[in-house]
């Protein structure tokens, strides 16, 4: 199934949330380049929470104004040599159109080089003598000296400002203009998810829609991915749909508490911390393992830090085969002190996230929830346990399901699929059979009731003939 936060992404500047001020801003700093002048501050620097719209509104100016699209993640290339081989090379070169046509600048020919996550930019280093210093010694000078021979826009995209303008990044402040972006007005949220529901053919409860506006906390992209999860396979939900989404734990919480872990020794105010997380220790150890190797740089500590880890996922198999929670304490002891006494240096504040299994397993959920509807109705076809169905049957079934359509109208009819399940089936590849399998369907069950009719016509007809069958046969007066 298609994500959501993708399939409604603004196309346009328009047909962004909230934040009308930044979009002004926006717009104008870009008008400045499409009349073929280079501004005085060649970059822009959009600064705001997760969610808000930055990443949407870099996207949609590119394509309001025709520019080709330069994306750089810098979770993903975060070295000197990478910025400018991909970032440089793109902002001191003319473009080319989608069509292969050279477009020079002077003619509006535009690149939008787009560097997100810009405040999680570092390098890894070599020890020097100074053994203590692991701070950025590459990135932000490569975006710097990007900026200041660019011919084409520049959009930096971050979360924490401050963090990005901090040591080599100071210069930003003067190069760059800073727009801000915040938390989108719930009203607006609610707007947008009304459109969704309106296109998906859903019928909302308005109060449902304003309690996933006001849990989201002015996050678009988090209320879209709840509203999705909400109505999974559904074309009417209320209110009481809300509970399946459970608690969301804040980011500042568990922020925190890693923090403390990372930074600190104090092993008291370590567990008081992480106390206060409401999530299961073992979860959190997901948190730690995934931003271990963004604090650590040293490898030392780095080793350390995973033996500790290691150990403390040992004692939650223990709880879990044994059902003893006793064993609770020492894994969170190992998880927490070890982690924080495994430090051997002092580092900077690198930028925390959520564990990558997470996420994945998050934007699969609707995918799996289907996968597991129709891994129900084959095995209560067969006969079969759900594991047996999913592992053995499922991978032969879709192989049929997509390449015998005979096969597949039948199954369609036999195990009452839905619209969604069968596009779960076909996969993209073979999306194309979608509305065939739907058309014969319709057909069959046309002829079914055409069938029934008949049936129930001839049962009347039947019903006569026997009447008047009674009536011939009884005795009449002259008959004595």
């Amino acid at each position: 199934m298609e994500d959501w936060t993708e399939k409604y992404r603004p196309k346009s500047l328009d047909e962004i949330v909230g934040n009308e001020r930044a979009i002004t801003a926006l717009r104008n700093w870009a008008r400045m380049w499409k009349k073929g002048e280079i501004p005085k501050k060649r970059a822009v620097i959009l600064s705001g929470k997760p969610g808000t719209g930055k990443t949407s509104s870099a996207l949609a100016l590119a394509h309001d104004f025709g520019w080709i699209t330069i994306e750089l993640n810098a979770s993903d290339a975060r070295n000197a040599g990478t910025i400018k081989k991909v970032a440089t090379s793109g902002a001191v070169n003319e473009t080319f159109d989608d069509f292969g046509r050279f477009i020079p600048s002077s003619m509006g020919g535009r690149k939008l080089i787009v560097l997100d996550e810009a405040d999680n930019l570092y390098e890894r280093i070599e020890k020097t003598e100074k053994e203590n210093d692991f701070s950025d010694k590459g990135g932000k000078k490569a975006i710097v000296e990007t900026i200041k021979i660019t011919n084409q826009p520049i959009i930096l995209i971050v979360n924490d400002y401050y963090n990005l303008i901090k040591g080599s990044g100071a210069i930003l402040k003067q190069i760059c203009t800073l727009i801000n972006y915040y938390e989108v007005n719930t009203f607006h949220i609610v707007e947008l998810l009304k459109n969704i529901c309106k296109k998906e053919n859903i019928l909302a409860d308005l109060k449902l829609l304003q309690a996933i506006a006001d849990r989201c906390k002015g996050d678009v992209r988090s209320a879209v991915n709840d509203l999705q999860s909400i109505c999974l396979n559904r074309k009417q939900v209320d209110i009481q749909a809300l509970d399946a989404l459970g608690y969301r734990n804040r980011e500042k919480i568990i922020f925190d508490a890693l923090r403390d872990v990372f930074k600190t020794r104090n092993l008291k105010k370590i567990n008081e911390s992480t106390s206060s997380v409401d999530m299961p220790p073992e979860t959190f150890l997901l948190w730690l393992a995934e931003n271990l190797p963004r604090e650590y740089i040293d490898t030392n500590d780095l080793v350390k830090g995973y033996e500790a880890l290691s150990k403390a996922d040992l004692f939650f198999g223990r709880v879990f085969r044994r059902q003893y929670y006793g064993f609770w304490s020492y894994a969170c002891d190992m998880m927490n002190g070890g982690i924080s006494a495994a430090k051997t240096h002092n580092y900077s504040n690198p930028k925390y996230y959520s564990p990558t299994w997470m996420r994945e397993m998050g934007r699969s959920k609707s995918t799996r929830a289907l996968r597991d509807s129709t891994v129900h109705k084959i095995g209560g076809l067969c006969h079969n346990s759900h594991k047996k169905s999913r592992e053995f049957l499922l991978p032969h079934f879709k192989f049929l399901f997509q390449t015998d359509m005979t096969f597949a109208c039948k199954m369609k009819k036999r195990l009452d699929l839905s619209e969604s399940e069968i596009k779960y089936l076909l996969g993209d590849k073979y999306l194309h059979k979608l509305n065939a399998i739907l058309h014969d369907a319709e057909k069959k069950d046309e002829k079914q009731s055409e069938i029934k009719s008949i049936s129930s016509e001839d049962t009347k007809e039947n019903e006569k003939k026997e009447e008047i069958k009674q009536e011939v046969k009884q005795p009449s007066l002259f008959d004595f």
